[in-house]
């Protein structure tokens, strides 16, 4: 895969689309360069056996499959700003969970998340306006948030903008990830007999490293 300069990028959409197609082409030329093959590929066309799920982030940054080194089919990747839970989420675990036997699911947030950064900045400037849409994800994130601001708030002084949003973060994930362990029937049994975990990591843009929270 080839990396593109610092500012180059595609100035319209129908410059985007281009670049899209270009790499997929050269991703199907790829498939068939006997020095890079891609292993297992044809196996996959009708089945796939993930052997976990990873609620992620949207956050362009951090590409599941190559930060964890994983090929296709290993990983049943699901993805939204801020790596919050709602219904078609847990749809798509229970699907995983129920259709290939997957047996672990992750969730993954990260160090400077915009989404969490949203939120932090709502309650710090109840004057910031969202959009509906963008507002219905920084109120999922919100109850993770809003007892670390009130204890900043509560020492008096300033409140440490970055500290209250790395604090976030974390406590992000493990919301996250306790709402995944009730979120339904299916969920919930699995885990509670242990044969389903539900884990939450964080990881670190500036080392590279993914961090495993204490369960």
């Amino acid at each position: 895969m080839p990396s593109r300069n610092a500012g180059d990028r595609p100035k319209t959409g129908e410059e985007a689309l281009k670049w899209l197609k270009v790499g997929n082409a050269r991703y199907v030329k790829s498939l068939t360069d006997p020095e890079h093959p891609v292993p297992a590929r044809h196996e996959l066309i009708s089945e796939q056996d993930p052997f976990a799920i990873i609620l992620g982030c949207s956050d362009a940054r951090v590409p599941v499959e190559i930060v964890f080194d994983q090929g296709l089919g290993d990983l049943f990747v699901i993805r939204v700003a801020g790596n919050v839970v709602a219904p078609s989420q847990i749809g798509s675990i229970e699907f995983a969970v129920e259709k290939f036997g997957t047996r672990l699911v992750v969730v993954l947030g990260h160090s400077h998340c915009g989404a969490v950064t949203a939120c932090v900045e709502a309650l710090m400037n109840p004057e910031q306006n969202y959009t509906t849409n963008l507002q219905s994800i920084v109120d999922r994130i919100r109850p993770s948030v809003y007892n670390l601001h009130e204890l900043a708030t509560a020492k008096g002084g300033e409140v440490d903008k970055q500290e209250l949003i790395d604090s976030s973060i974390s406590a992000n994930v493990r919301m996250s990830v306790s709402q995944l362990k009730h979120a339904s029937r299916l969920l919930e049994d699995m885990n509670r007999t242990g044969e389903l975990l539900i884990v939450g990591a964080e990881y670190n843009l500036d080392t590279g490293e993914v961090e495993f929270l204490p369960m």
